[in-house]
């Protein structure tokens, strides 16, 4: 076996593997083999820049599901792939174009798009560096892209067919406006913030009585210029007599009905409400119902137009400002109330979101809704862990409002419709049409949000006409992983299109987790400077150690917080691992097969090779608990489990109990010492098996040094089962940790040997210790320097130390403090007393008797018995120790 290095080094542990595993192919699928199969794709990060924390956490969390998977025998396929990210993307390539002094409309549309596919080409570059530094097992040969080719004959198929089938429209909408980037935007791009603002109340005048008014207050006087009604509540007395009269709009003079809708909240404000059907998303929904005026009173860069008179072609902010000096003066301005609401900013612009109505495409969402919903409460429904986001999905889809799809960009699928010059007939199709200089074609493109909806089955070469073969394999996807955040935005929308167009769900299982946040519990962004570069962890603790810490900090669905404690600690374990690795490799000529080990088995000892025996019966429960975990998506407690064997079990331990049996003053056999070893690096294997999903360069690096196969992900997970019957190993156990316990207690080194005796008159273990007792001396006096004997002491100036149901007695001579032990043994005595109590309470408890697993109430009995003999040799010794006090 080659050696490990001294001291662990993750840069260099780290190194050369990924290249390895892609030369090798051995992340990619399998197609033809007869393992089942399984199938992850990549939620596809946007080609905007480099990969952060959160995208590390989402990686993570899929390949070790992959790895996972393949370890127990599946055909795996991981599929990688970006997205070109609309908005996003053109926003940053403008911002790189701006620093030149250059602007999109000084190249025109198409080299505007080759700058950005330079873009793309250059961060889809730092991504796939970033994924080899994570070791995200991907299958590169499939790689996607939702800005191909290939993706867009799908979205223009998938465009006309929901067009044809009345799925799609275009009409006028609101619809969320960046005023900024001059195009539509999708709910999940614009960011609610609390902001400081103020509600302006007004005097509309009645014009039938210049003394009455209705008094009413808007954060946004500026849309005062596009209001068409007031509206009031049929039901609110107050108002009964203005309904059907008209009032003077303050703004321009406008003559304006006061209607009724009992959309308007009684107690809220002033109970009067102005209606501007152009510029407020609910005002729109009661300008529909009432056949009302659409009056847009502003520019697509949030100037005001010609309807705001002497304001036309101010900002709205400053329109706003001078609006009310203005009415102030008049006389129809009342008051200023100082508030804090949610405003909507546009998340790529940072500018104010104007609810703004418009022309364009928009998705039908009732009977895609529908879908959905009939899905979910079938018996083929998706499985959502955890199961709380099912009902998210459902809520969303129950209030779901038509999808606008059209973006007002240059960088995205374009909308494939044109318009005839002459005749502004509308014609939509895959190819253009025939008299093609005759038509205009749609200069919109679509949300990026609409082609990333069919990824599951585009990223499996899905076509129109008959199932690819990619899909019979592996459709649908077996587990999607991604955010809680974008549940609505983008997993409800695979959702519904999947079940459209494939007539299946798009992915059996949904992981959602949170966001990561910093120490103190924020959400990380560039305005806090609390970001933090996964780059930079991996530089400085390596991606083992960043992977374990994001696996194993938080529960499906909850958010993260980063911590570099916690980080430190991570390294701390793989270095314990490391050389806990190098111990077992100094004592082994080579690592047992599978087969090999079995075969060694069969002739082990059964009273010789107890702790062997013992820690295969560890490492078959603890595989089966941690399977048993990520099968469940419990990645923390599948990590509990695993640190808790590895350094608990394994390390402090087993391979300290092993030295007793491997080193050169053992008292085994040679083949009671063999099997020993065998043990030792049988059970490592394993242990680097469980952990490779975790920690793949370090798992790897070590099983490489075993001169078995080419990879670790050519391995097995272990699924057998062992149950050896341990009868001494307990025993062992409690001997070294109350030796121990009683050396630091009276302070005696651990140089002086100390001759012990057993007192087994009262013990059901007699028969036990008196077989094992030279198997059980080989540690005791390896751990703490203890002679055990079987014999009685001939002395009664002893101490005695209580193990299970006998003592072990120590002769007192020159050490003993009997005032001390007096002490001890009291304390012990009121320590057994409480749990005495407890116990009693709980076995008197009928809920307890009732509900509680048949062998945990036999447990308790059976810890009551043994605290109840416990107390009376105590009281004995007690009695015994102050008589010869006296």
């Amino acid at each position: 076996m080659k050696e490990l290095d001294k001291k662990y080094n993750h840069k260099d542990v780290e190194k050369n593997k990924y290249s390895k595993w892609l030369k090798e192919k051995i992340f990619e699928a399998e197609f033809n083999s007869k393992k089942p199969a399984y199938s992850i794709v990549i939620p596809p990060p946007n080609v905007t820049g480099k990969l952060h924390l959160g995208h590390a956490w989402d990686g993570s969390l899929q390949d070790l599901l992959i790895r996972f998977k393949k370890l127990n025998g599946f055909d795996t396929v991981w599929i990688p792939g970006m997205d070109h990210a609309g908005i996003a993307t053109q926003a940053k390539v403008e911002e790189r174009l701006r620093e030149q002094g250059i602007s999109k409309y000084d190249l025109g549309r198409d080299k505007f798009i080759a700058k950005v596919w330079e873009w793309k080409e250059e961060y889809a570059a730092t991504i796939r560096s970033q994924w080899a530094k994570l070791g995200l097992s991907l299958d590169y040969s499939k790689e996607k892209f939702t800005y191909s080719d290939e993706l867009n004959q799908i979205v223009n198929y998938v465009f006309v067919k929901m067009y044809e089938d009345k799925l799609i429209y275009k009409g006028k909408r609101i619809i969320n406006w960046d005023p900024k980037q001059k195009t539509a935007l999708s709910n999940i791009e614009v960011i609610y913030k609390e902001t400081k603002g103020a509600m302006y109340h007004f005097k509309y005048i009645l014009s039938d009585n210049q003394k009455d008014f209705l008094q009413v207050a808007t954060t946004r006087p500026e849309t005062m210029f596009g209001d068409v009604c007031l509206v009031v509540n049929p039901k609110d007395k107050r108002y009964s007599k203005y309904i059907g009269k008209t009032v003077i709009n303050p703004s321009n003079k406008a003559l304006i009905p006061v209607i009724t809708d009992e959309y308007v909240e009684i107690e809220f404000g002033t109970g009067v409400m102005k209606c501007t059907p152009a510029h407020d998303p609910n005002d729109f929904e009661i300008g529909l119902k009432h056949n009302l005026e659409q009056i847009v009173v502003m520019n697509d860069d949030a100037t005001m137009n010609d309807l705001a008179q002497e304001f036309q072609g101010l900002d709205r902010f400053e329109a706003r400002k001078q609006l009310i000096a203005k009415l102030t003066k008049e006389g129809t301005f009342i008051k200023k109330e100082e508030i804090v609401h949610q405003v909507g900013y546009s998340e790529r612009s940072n500018a104010i979101v104007e609810p703004f109505i418009s022309d364009q495409w928009f998705v039908k969402m009732k009977p895609l809704a529908k879908q959905v919903l009939d899905l979910q409460k079938s018996k083929e429904a998706i499985n959502f862990y955890p199961n709380r986001f099912n009902d998210t999905l459902n809520k969303w889809m129950e209030n779901s409002h038509d999808w606008t799809i059209s973006r007002q960009l240059w960088w995205g699928h374009q909308i494939p419709a044109w318009y005839h010059k002459d005749t502004k007939e509308v014609y939509v199709g895959i190819t253009p049409p025939k008299d093609e200089q005759n038509w205009e074609r749609d200069s919109d493109v679509l949300d990026t949000w609409f082609s990333s909806a069919f990824w599951p089955f585009a990223t499996m070469n899905w076509n129109n006409k008959k199932q690819s073969e990619m899909m019979k394999r592996y459709f649908p996807v077996s587990t999607m992983v991604t955010g809680y955040d974008i549940i609505f935005f983008w997993v409800a929308r695979m959702v519904f299109q999947s079940l459209e167009f494939t007539s299946s769900k798009p992915f059996k299982d949904v992981l959602i987790h949170g966001l990561i946040r910093d120490e103190q519990g924020r959400k990380m962004s560039k305005s806090l400077g609390n970001g933090v570069d996964p780059m930079d962890v991996i530089e400085k603790y390596g991606a083992d150690s960043l992977r374990y810490f994001l696996l194993t900090n938080s529960s499906p669905g909850q958010d993260l917080r980063y911590s570099e404690e916690k980080l430190t600690s991570t390294w701390n374990f793989i270095n314990k691992i490391w050389n806990a690795s190098r111990y077992v490799m100094l004592n082994l000529k080579k690592i047992p097969t599978n087969l090999e080990f079995e075969k060694l088995l069969v002739k082990a000892n059964e009273v010789n090779n107890q702790i062997d025996f013992w820690i295969l019966n560890r490492l078959s429960e603890t595989k089966k608990m941690v399977k048993e975990a990520i099968e469940k998506y419990e990645f923390t407690v599948a990590g509990k489990l695993l640190y808790n064997f590895i350094w608990d079990d394994y390390c402090s331990w087993y391979i300290e109990l092993s030295k007793a049996q491997v080193g050169e003053n053992s008292l085994l056999n040679k083949q009671e010492k063999q099997f020993s070893q065998s043990t030792l690096g049988y059970v490592l294997k394993n242990i680097l098996i469980m952990l490779h999903p975790f920690m793949p360069f370090v798992s790897e690096e070590i099983y490489q040094s075993f001169d078995l196969q080419s990879s670790i992900l050519k391995e097995r997970w272990l699924d057998k089962k062992y149950q050896f019957k341990i009868l001494t190993v307990d025993h062992i156990f409690e001997i070294v940790n109350n030796l121990r316990e009683f050396r630091a207690n009276q302070n005696i080194k651990n140089a002086i040997s100390l001759n012990i005796h057993f007192n087994l008159k009262k013990s059901k273990f007699k028969s036990i210790i008196e077989k094992g007792i030279s198997y059980i001396n080989i540690f005791v006096e390896k751990l703490v320097n203890c002679k055990l004997d079987i014999s009685i002491i001939d002395d009664k100036d002893l101490t005695s130390i209580a193990i299970k149901d006998y003592f072990l007695d120590i002769s007192n001579k020159d050490f003993f403090d009997k005032d001390k032990a007096i002490q001890e043994t009291q304390d012990k005595i009121n320590e057994l007393l409480l749990e005495i109590d407890r116990s009693e309470k709980m076995l008197a408890n009928e809920n307890f008797l009732k509900r509680a697993a048949a062998e945990k109430v036999l447990a308790e009995k059976e810890k009551y018995i043994n605290y109840k003999k416990q107390h009376e040799l105590l009281v004995d010794k007690l009695n015994e120790l102050k008589k010869e006090k006296a």
